[in-house]
């Protein structure tokens, strides 16, 4: 009997799949053979695939070492590394990095956010590996050296050779990646370079037709003082009371000499400089001086961060590293990584004219709560690895999240490509 019930079932779903089929609303391919993936479905995370033009030394390794030759490829094992020396000169380093992590092939194993292809077909984006920030440090002192000719004709010379790029026709430049985080970085020809994915530290020296948030990339400048990790006990201070550790209040040590926004520093140091609990310091960024700001951050429970000769500085990622409760006063700077990291949850913000009215920043930092303190320096702790740059590259350091930003960009890009192929008159609705 119960045959007879399940024989008649199985004919029941049978015949109701068949009359499906036959009607088009059950395809049955799928239980059968694997489809090939649509050019616009998504198979999960995938790495931005980048490919890097492979540029005479002259604009790269070589300001780094004259000794390095073009003779033989540049590899991740014969890949200068950046001196420790450098000094100053670091902080501009981006350029290097993002280089150095696709010579290693993207880094971060399989948690790596870019891998390089060598067919330019594959590509998503293009890297030029022209170390502009260094190039504008090393030929010339200022700008009215006469060394900054050969800055010049590299710039020059580069451009010929984007130009004459079938990629860089394709896109007029736009799915290109160029470093430029020095503020006078390729400053003769920069104009030429506006379509392009340009990776800036602020916009402070941009006019807003060449550079924007909703087609560039903001990144962090390059640590110069050394981060702080955590020892054994799992506390980065070495007590098990860093509120109590750190004595000093409010830390400052640079230059205080400034154009633009930087010059609210002078007035600053009037404001804070002789209160007990606050180190407001004139310096200049010398080895020796960068190992006393190292000491002078890593004690104090607020690191302040006016701006400088533009709206954001290297001091503030100083002291991030450091541990040290970031006070930004900037009415015009624009963060790294926004869309992942809330600056608001371990930094305090105080607009120009706030930080200028007597007494008001200090009263601010001396009522803050200790246990609000001790959150903030948490959060700040946890976020302080994406603001490392390292060879090889780790998960989620600087570099990865760079490249994530970039990878960010490549949908807005395709489509201003893609459009323009088919347009016959350009941004028409305009």
């Amino acid at each position: 009997m119960y045959g007879k019930t399940i024989c008649t079932i199985v004919f029941f779903i049978f015949l109701v799949a068949s009359f499906s089929i036959y009607m088009g609303t059950v395809d049955p391919r799928p239980y059968f053979y694997l489809r090939e993936p649509s050019p616009c479905s998504s198979t999960g995370k995938q790495p931005l695939r980048v490919f890097m033009y492979d540029l005479p030394r002259k604009f790269n390794v070589a300001m780094m070492d004259p000794r390095s030759s073009d003779v033989e490829p540049l590899t991740g094992k014969n890949l200068p590394s950046w001196p420790q020396t450098s000094g100053i000169k670091r902080q501009h380093s981006v350029e290097y990095w993002l280089m150095a992590s696709l010579l290693q092939g993207g880094g971060g194993g399989d948690d790596a956010e870019a891998i390089r292809v060598f067919d330019p077909d594959l590509a998503d984006a293009f890297y030029v590996p022209f170390f502009s920030s260094l190039s504008f440090n090393t030929h010339g002192k200022n700008m009215t050296d006469p060394d900054t000719e050969f800055d010049r004709q590299l710039q020059v010379e580069l451009m010929e050779f984007l130009e004459n790029s079938e990629y860089w026709k394709r896109s007029g430049g736009k799915d290109h990646v160029i470093p430029m985080t020095h503020p006078n970085a390729f400053r003769f020809l920069r104009q030429q370079v506006n379509a392009s994915i340009l990776v800036v530290v602020d916009f402070g020296r941009y006019p807003k037709d060449m550079a924007s948030l909703s087609k560039d990339v903001v990144s962090p400048y390059v640590h110069v003082v050394e981060s702080l990790t955590e020892d054994g006990d799992g506390d980065d201070d070495g007590m098990r009371n860093p509120f109590e550790a750190r004595t000093t209040l409010l830390y400052f040590r640079g230059n205080t000499a400034r154009k633009d926004e930087g010059k609210i520093r002078l007035r600053l140091e009037k404001l804070l400089a002789g209160n007990s609990d606050v180190h407001y310091e004139k310096s200049v960024a010398t080895t020796q001086n960068i190992k006393v700001s190292t000491e002078g951050m890593r004690s104090s429970k607020f690191c302040l961060h006016p701006a400088g000769d533009t709206p954001s500085s290297c001091r503030l990622f100083d002291a991030i590293v450091s541990h040290c409760i970031p006070v930004i006063i900037s009415d015009k700077i624009e963060l790294p990584f926004e869309d992942e990291i809330d600056y608001s949850e371990f930094s305090l913000f105080f607009s120009i004219k706030e930080s200028l009215e007597p007494g008001y920043i200090l009263n601010n930092l001396r009522q803050f709560p200790k246990e609000k303190w001790l959150e903030m320096w948490k959060r700040l702790k946890n976020v302080s690895h994406h603001f490392e740059f390292q060879y090889p590259t780790k998960r989620e350091d600087a570099v990865n999240m760079l490249w994530r930003q970039v990878k960010h960009k490549i949908p807005t890009v395709k489509l201003a490509v893609h459009r323009n192929r088919r347009l016959k008159v350009p941004d028409w609705w305009l």
